[in-house]
């Protein structure tokens, strides 16, 4: 099957979506390297100055945003989680598509509806268990809690019923144990799943600001409570603030072309397959 060119109006269309998607970043980038002063002008500025190095060693220099902690937190909290719901949403997963035991249909629909509860409602008594276990003020208290997700566990399930049985069927008869068939047979075919589900929840949590600021101190913050203690009641330095911004973006951006590409070839290449 020979693909079709792709037409005028569909490059006008792409054009103008990629315009309206890379503005905000480009303005970002504009406020950032600009003075304070040079950002409020009338007409406002359109390209970038000079003065980015000078707001970004501002930011770092700044006693109230504990900038490079909170980038470092950050780090630490969005890897773990990560990590930690690929990890245990596949191990679910593989439970609720191919593993035989009562009450799996229940608990199954048990696990799809906590997607259905809004978080804020569980702020309040999260915290509560956050006190009682005196993790408040720690990190664990914003990394334990999300190492699961219902919706991680059903993405890795449906993922896993496409895995043939026969393929597991025959692990066993080579002697594979339950786990042996999710180490060497189950995980490498969940892969592309793993990736896409590591970058999302990955974005997820460097995003979160409700919870962390609800828990952390303001001395030992991720990097969103780091941004939000920049802006002060009187004054609001917005070069410093976007600056701030275009820093905090670059651990996701990389991680994104770090394996982006390949996630996307990945899936694609399942796709065309099924």
């Amino acid at each position: 099957m020979t693909a079709r060119r792709a037409g005028p109006l569909t490059w006008a269309a792409l054009a103008v979506a990629s315009l309206l998607t890379a503005a905000p970043v480009y303005w970002m980038v504009v406020v950032a390297s600009r003075t304070n002063a040079e950002a409020a002008d009338v007409p406002p500025p359109l390209l970038p100055g000079g003065h980015f190095a000078e707001n970004v060693r501002r930011l770092f220099a700044n006693p109230d945003a504990h900038f490079a902690r909170g980038l470092l937190n950050s780090v630490l909290v969005s890897g773990c989680v990560a990590l930690g719901t690929v990890l245990l949403g596949s191990l679910a997963g593989f439970a609720f598509a191919k593993l035989r035991f009562r009450g799996r249909d229940a608990l199954l629909l048990t696990v799809v509806a906590t997607m259905m509860v809004p978080v804020q409602t569980g702020v309040v008594p999260l915290y509560l268990i956050m006190l009682r276990l005196h993790w408040q003020d720690g990190l664990q208290a914003v990394t334990v809690p999300f190492l699961v997700t219902g919706f991680g566990v059903f993405l890795m399930r449906q993922a896993a019923r496409e895995i043939p049985d026969a393929l597991i069927e025959a692990a066993r008869v080579d002697g594979c144990t339950t786990l042996a068939v999710y180490r060497h047979v189950v995980l490498p075919a969940l892969r592309p799943t793993a990736g896409v589900l590591g970058l999302l929840t990955f974005a997820q949590t460097w995003n979160d600001f409700l919870w962390p600021l609800v828990v952390l101190s303001p001395d030992d913050p991720t990097v969103q409570l780091s941004l939000n203690n920049l802006a002060t009641a009187y004054y609001n330095d917005y070069a410093l603030m976007f600056a701030g911004a275009s820093v905090a973006v670059l651990p996701p951006l990389a991680l994104f072309a770090l394996l982006g590409p390949r996630i996307v070839r990945n899936v694609l290449s399942g796709a065309v397959k099924g």
